[in-house]
């Protein structure tokens, strides 16, 4: 659950506007406690859900009854919620379909084991997480941060998403369909090795940013090559894109440390007129956003399977 609450609540300090919001359910409510001992309050599955997007953690065991919650699935997919099934939900997921259109979803490879040979079922190769409609099936464990990531870059941006799993040491962000790592997958942060070594320069020249030209030179590719393959996987411009990247990092400094604005300008690579540019982007000065983060109360809302304005559960 940490995967996905830490990831969401690290994305919220870098967004100029926190977007996330977040509540723990079960069926029952009140206190669940996980086999390793830790707690959780939880709220019961409401009736008529409001979330756009809701996880389903799993279980040590895929026949736990507790993970029959087709309906429960149902009663978010008919409102047009996104369900993500992680390892053991999945794997209960697969089963309840019968086999039909296996291979449209994907488990931990442990369960996808157990699919074979119990029930002869096949998913083909390991994908991290597959999507068929609103469900997405995805193998768990460590997986469920890139997953998580993939959602904070679909509502935010590609450098709001770099961000965040620098911040959560995360190197490489893998897409739903890497393989899982003991399938000898070597995974990259977009797939493309030249984009990824570009990436790599912008975050290490922040401060001080290198022109695009000189990167393109250190890459040995072409301005149009690199601005195709930026389109291609990110649907921005490089200098777009490495603006974003240093305004992400802005954010995370004006909101958690108390460097003045102009020393936060100039660390991210903006020596003038970071305000007059920080305020086009995002509507809002930084003296102004500072001041109302400030006066706002501290506490975060503890919720899971659902969080809010895109709220998952």
């Amino acid at each position: 659950m940490a995967a996905i609450t830490d990831t969401l609540r690290i994305a919220n300090r870098v967004l100029a506007r926190p977007l996330f919001d977040w509540t723990v359910r079960s069926a029952s409510g009140g206190q669940i406690t996980c086999r390793s001992g830790l707690s959780v309050e939880t709220q019961c599955f409401a009736a008529k859900p409001e979330a756009d997007f809701a996880f389903v953690l799993g279980n040590s065991d895929p026949a736990h009854p507790g993970l029959s919650l087709g309906r429960v699935v149902q009663s978010y997919t008919s409102r047009g919620a996104q369900v993500y099934l992680l390892a053991e939900a999945a794997a209960r997921h697969i089963r309840s379909q019968s086999g039909g259109g296996a291979g449209a979803h994907t488990t931990h490879w442990e369960n996808s084991d157990l699919l074979r040979e119990q029930l002869g079922l096949d998913l083909g190769a390991h994908a991290l997480a597959r999507q068929d409609g609103l469900v997405v099936t995805c193998a768990g464990m460590g997986a469920t941060t890139d997953v998580v990531l993939a959602l904070v870059g679909q509502l935010t941006s590609a450098a709001a998403q770099v961000t965040v799993a620098n911040i959560l040491l995360h190197d490489h962000i893998r897409d739903f369909a890497s393989l899982q790592p003991f399938a000898g997958h070597a995974p990259t942060t977009s797939g493309d090795r030249d984009l990824d070594d570009c990436i790599r320069l912008m975050q290490a020249n922040i401060e001080e940013p290198m022109p695009i030209r000189a990167i393109v030179t250190e890459l040995g590719l072409s301005n149009r090559s690199l601005e195709r393959k930026f389109r291609t996987f990110f649907g921005t411009t490089p200098n777009g894109f490495y603006r974003e990247m240093r305004l992400s990092k802005a954010n995370n400094l004006l909101l958690n440390t108390t460097l003045s604005v102009r020393e936060i300008g100039l660390a991210c690579g903006f020596p003038n007129g970071f305000s007059s540019l920080y305020k086009s982007i995002f509507g809002i000065t930084p003296f102004a956003l500072r001041k109302q983060r400030r006066t706002r109360p501290v506490s975060e809302t503890a919720h899971s399977a659902h969080s809010g304005a895109p709220r998952p559960v």
